[in-house]
């Protein structure tokens, strides 16, 4: 026998919840005309009765009848009497602001940077948002549906991807404007321009953006093969930043001794390199070729002509070395070991910089 309600109220505080039916069953409740609907105070109650909205109540005590749900007058006629009961719906919703939701860009966003490094540059951002209901009746019946209960974490997602969109718009017209530096100092008025982009999408699942913030925007720590993979890169970019990469990975080494590392590798990495990028510093860091040796110049001496010409790294490992001499790491690890080509020995990995390269190269 079905269940006949003459209170209708939902006293959960409603952390995560955004929409909660009642009955929160499979169930459609029985009510009578005269029956009470208690609203809380940051709630609001959708009525429905056959998928129709028939009236949204706000906070406080309200009674079912066909004065101030008038449409009840089209399912409940003269010949019923006004104690009859009968099937409706009744969705309770937060309307609080739901605040400290977490944002953040899964991949790098390209942007411009004219005149600076590699005239292109990519930021990684996040930061915290806030949205509320304020439109109850349209959020239920858009996005709820017959749902009985629906918590943030079933929209949160398709909320980033409105977000993400209207930042990574943003931040494309206006690096149009200003230079990667500058914008690494404008968040509040990104934040604010976001806001703005949004509300229309958010409007329109009866929701409001209340609050966007960039806690964080700062170039991307991108490996050079992944930033040449891309087609972001020169050669002689590609090969400064491999060395960079190169020492990184010395100065993590465990077994190469804290000192050593330390004085060689602590604090270098790809993230430093694509700042100094960003500040113009890159611009002039391919080592110009040296002289011409004269016609009588031995063999080796052109070699390192022509290698020096090609952009040889300051620092690199015996794979790099080889393919730059042409010859095989077996035959660069054996004039290590001869003592004819100088390298710095970290762990197990040895370490060659190019001036021992090029010393190795006249013989």
């Amino acid at each position: 026998m079905a269940r006949i309600f003459d209170v209708i109220e939902y006293r959960n505080e409603m952390v995560d919840e955004i929409v909660h039916r009642f009955p929160d069953d499979t169930s459609i409740g029985d009510y009578r005309l005269g029956s009470n609907v208690i609203v809380r105070d940051g709630q609001a109650a959708v009525f429905f009765r056959d998928g129709l909205a028939l009236d949204v109540f706000g906070p406080g005590r309200h009674i079912i009848s066909t004065a101030n749900i008038p449409k009840l007058i089209d399912f409940i006629g003269k010949a019923f009497n006004d104690r009859t009961p009968f099937p409706a719906e009744v969705y309770f919703v937060s309307m609080k602001e739901f605040a400290n939701k977490k944002w953040g860009t899964p991949q790098p966003i390209i942007v411009r940077n004219p005149g600076m490094g590699l005239g292109v540059a990519l930021l990684q951002g996040f930061g915290t948002y806030s949205f509320q209901v304020v439109d109850p009746q349209l959020f239920v019946t858009n996005i709820v549906g017959k749902q009985a209960k629906f918590h943030t974490s079933e929209i949160e997602e398709r909320l980033r991807t409105i977000l993400l969109s209207k930042f990574q718009d943003l931040l494309g017209e206006t690096a149009a404007r200003k230079s990667v530096v500058e914008l690494i100092g404008l968040t509040e008025e990104l934040g604010a321009g976001v806001r703005a982009k949004a509300q229309d999408d958010f409007a329109a699942l009866g929701l409001t953006l209340k609050s966007f913030y960039i806690g964080n925007l700062k170039p991307s720590e991108k490996s050079a093969q992944e930033l040449r993979d891309m087609g972001m890169l020169d050669m002689n970019v590609y090969t400064q930043l491999q060395a960079a990469d190169a020492m990184r990975d010395a100065a993590q080494n465990p077994s190469g001794g804290a000192g050593l590392t330390a004085g060689i590798g602590a604090g270098i990495g790809i993230g430093n390199i694509m700042n100094q990028a960003l500040a113009g510093g890159m611009a002039n860091q391919a080592q110009q070729p040296t002289a011409q040796p004269p016609a009588a110049a031995t063999a080796a001496s052109a070699g390192a002509a022509a290698a020096s010409s090609a952009g040889i790294p300051e620092v690199m490992t015996p794979s790099e070395a080889a393919a730059i001499l042409r010859v095989s790491e077996e035959d660069v690890i054996a004039a290590i070991e001869a003592g004819d080509l100088k390298a710095r020995k970290l762990g197990s990995a040895y370490r060659i910089s190019k001036s021992a390269l090029e010393e190795f190269l006249k013989g």
